[in-house]
């Protein structure tokens, strides 16, 4: 009786894992979501945001928009997944891959280094392994943090933000 209990289980969480959203390749026809540029023709990570009843995901040229989505009120909350690239596997800056994508919700991102974005502002940079995070930080300074200690306004440009309340 354990045992047929264990295994449904067991079954139950193949299910859910086989249900989440797989990542897309990135290729040339990848248009940001807030800078309506190819993606391709940027450097540093980039991400991509799927949404649940949708086979097309959302992409955006840097992860720091990629986070940034999700803290916009205007933006759709049905997330089904978020994946950035997995720097510590990237090929290069210039070149951040293709293939090697990595849940946001669990990397570590460097935020603070000297590291610019696709777009030239300030990048949050994932990492799949927090160990290849801490050398990226030691290297190009910054600190490493998890994607729910990423604060909002270091996410949230002028551009993105929401007016202030106090009316300016």
């Amino acid at each position: 009786m354990a045992f047929a209990l264990l295994a449904g289980l067991a079954l139950a969480a193949c299910r859910e894992e086989a249900e989440t959203a797989a990542a897309h390749a990135l290729t040339d026809d990848a248009i940001g979501r807030y800078c309506g540029m190819m993606l391709t023709e940027h450097e540093g990570p980039k991400g991509q945001i799927l949404l649940e009843g949708s086979d097309e995901p959302v992409w955006f040229s840097s992860a720091r928009d990629t986070v940034a989505f999700t803290f916009l009120p205007e933006e759709p909350k049905d997330i089904a997944a978020i994946y950035v690239s997995d720097m510590g596997k990237a090929p290069s800056w210039a070149a951040p891959g293709a293939d090697n994508w990595t849940d946001a919700r669990t990397a570590s991102f460097v935020i603070g280094s000297s590291a610019e974005g696709g777009m030239g502002g300030a990048e949050a940079v994932p990492f799949a392994d927090p160990a290849a995070a801490a050398a990226f930080a030691a290297a190009h300074g910054g600190e490493v943090v998890a994607f729910d200690a990423i604060p909002p306004d270091y996410v949230l440009t002028a551009e993105l933000a929401a007016e202030p309340e106090h009316g300016h």
